[in-house]
């Protein structure tokens, strides 16, 4: 018997059987092949095969796992449209690369900006470039990675599974998933969710051991993987499955209850979304409100930026559909590590305490402004809430609200319907804000504290680095602190605070958040229920650090 540790990204207890996925046995070879000529024309005819083969994944992922799991494929088509990818590769094509060479030495300049991103969703969208250019080098080269299963109960193990590799499935024979490498935010986690299949990501040197057809033993709750398990170790994992069980039911019963703490206190537990397809899952886990709509996802995997119908559009379907329920839509949290083709940025030595999100906001009024008249239009369509992101002093807050005032006149005088009960807040992220918490709570409607920058600003440890990750700790007295500063400081002025990073999520920190006086956690959906429960069972009254 072995056991091996890694990251819990879908929860639930599976036993099953091995099954590797094996790698693609292709070659590529420098040179220029065939010549410019004929080697773009290989491209080109690779490129509309994966096209078509796209197509048929987005169906069959629709209608077995529905439609916002298959909205990837459109992502992955759009790339393979992207007339600056393209044009990357065909411009290497005619310098003297194959077709090989060219869309492999471009994708990996993609993956690399990708992989070092800070924000974890688009940090695994690398995974996605990676599929798609795999997906062409098959179809230049002829060879394919299969991973073929025939009988139930296999547990898929691979160094990393591709939206492709799990389209191709039949979901019925799939017991679990294990992977090397991935994060919560990975396509393998996000699917295994989705199918509401166990997964372990992170599993580090796994391959090296496991063979095809070894039994196994997945916990999706702790992340523990067993290989051979023992007697003992069986009945240990099926008690520890009957009783996961018998809570999942239970928390079922808990979707449509209202928050409402041991000690009386009503609290808002709400949902994270990046687009108006991810409202469903909330709503289906009974999700009080949205507490972060990230619109930076409306900018990218496009040519150009959005103009204001777009945007109006896209942020009214969110508020009818939430009909009625809080929705609080962060502005642009653009520059820094997220970067758009068509919008150039400076480079800069440290970009993540650099030109973005409301720093960039307010240097380029003119693009600022179109999110903010479609935002006071979608206003007049639910219960609005805008939170401005990166805000480290009032001067911010009061000039972004300048240029709104500035933009309701504009459109009032259009004879445009613009939303009159709008609360306006900011995202504490700076421990500055923090900080001034009583000062800002002045002026503003309400906080939301944004842990994942919080948390690393304040203790100075990047969580992307391996060699500092133990320091990134939610619970350090500092981030704890800050997070009561922050609480206090609002509640003076009588304004209300959330918080919508991941540690609004976490089970060990909810119960000390909440008393604390925290009044809304807004979190992934497939949170909401576990964080319900914890605050029905637990006291909300006030706490220091």
């Amino acid at each position: 018997m072995k056991k091996y540790q890694g990251i819990p990204a879908s929860k639930g207890y599976a036993m099953g059987y091995a099954v590797i996925k094996q790698e693609a046995n292709y070659t590529i070879e420098e040179g220029a092949g065939k010549g410019p000529k004929e080697e773009l024309k290989r491209l080109a005819a690779a490129v509309e095969c994966a096209k078509e083969q796209l197509v048929g994944l987005r169906e069959k992922t629709a209608r077995e796992a529905g439609e916002e799991a298959a909205l990837v494929f459109d992502a992955h088509r759009m790339f393979l449209e992207d007339p600056e990818f393209m044009g990357e590769v065909r411009e290497a094509v005619e310098g003297g690369q194959n077709a090989m060479a060219a869309i492999q030495s471009v994708a990996q300049g993609y993956i690399a900006i990708f992989s070092t991103m800070e924000d974890e969703y688009l940090r695994e969208r690398a995974a996605d470039i990676q599929d798609v250019s795999d997906r062409v080098l098959q179809n230049l080269s002829g060879k394919t990675k299969t991973l073929e299963i025939r009988e139930p109960q296999r547990v898929v193990l691979a160094h990393d599974l591709t939206p492709s590799d799990t389209a191709g499935l039949e979901k019925d024979l799939v017991s679990a998933f294990v992977t090397e490498v991935g994060g919560r935010t990975s396509h393998t986690a996000i699917m295994a969710r989705t199918l509401e299949i166990p997964a372990v990501v992170g599993v580090t040197g796994v391959l090296q051991e496991v063979q095809d057809g070894q039994r196994m033993l997945v916990d999706g709750v702790s992340g523990e993987v067993i290989l051979d398990p023992d007697e003992a170790a069986l009945s240990a994992f099926e008690r520890a499955a009957a009783a996961y069980q018998k809570e999942q039911k239970a928390l079922q019963s808990l979707r449509s209850v209202r928050t409402v703490s041991r000690d009386g206190k009503a609290i808002e537990v709400s949902g994270n979304i990046g687009k108006p397809a991810d409202v469903d899952a909330v709503l289906a886990a009974g999700g009080e409100g949205i507490g972060l709509y990230r619109t930076e996802f409306l900018y990218m995997d496009r040519k150009q930026l959005p103009d204001e119908q777009e945007q109006f559009e896209a942020y009214k379907t969110v508020l009818e559909a939430m009909d009625g329920r809080p929705v609080i839509i962060r502005t642009l949290d653009i520059g820094g590590d997220k970067k758009l083709p068509y919008l150039p940025l400076p480079e800069e030595m440290n970009p993540f305490l650099g030109y973005r999100a409301i720093r960039l906001c307010l240097d380029r009024p003119d693009l600022f402004k179109v999110q903010l008249r479609a935002l006071l239009r979608a206003g007049a369509y639910g219960k609005l809430r805008v939170m401005f992101p990166m805000i480290s002093g009032l001067q911010e807050f009061k000039d972004a609200m300048a240029l709104a005032q500035e933009c309701r006149e504009e459109l009032k005088q259009e004879g445009i319907t613009v939303g009159e009960d709008i609360q306006w807040g900011i995202m504490v992220e700076i421990p500055a804000a923090a900080v001034c918490a009583r000062e800002l709570a002045e002026h503003v409607d309400f906080f939301s504290i944004g842990t994942n920058d919080l948390i690393q600003y304040t203790l100075a440890a990047d969580r992307m680095s391996e060699k500092v990750s133990y320091l990134y700790d939610p619970l350090h007295p500092a981030v704890l602190r800050l997070i009561q500063m922050t609480i206090d400081g609002a509640h003076a002025c009588g304004k209300w605070v959330g918080m919508c990073g991941e540690m609004a999520g976490d089970e060990r920190a909810i119960p000390k958040l909440l008393a604390m006086g925290l009044d809304e956690f807004s979190m992934s959906a497939s949170s909401i229920l576990a964080a319900r429960s914890l605050i029905l069972d637990h006291d909300a009254h006030a706490a220091s650090c």
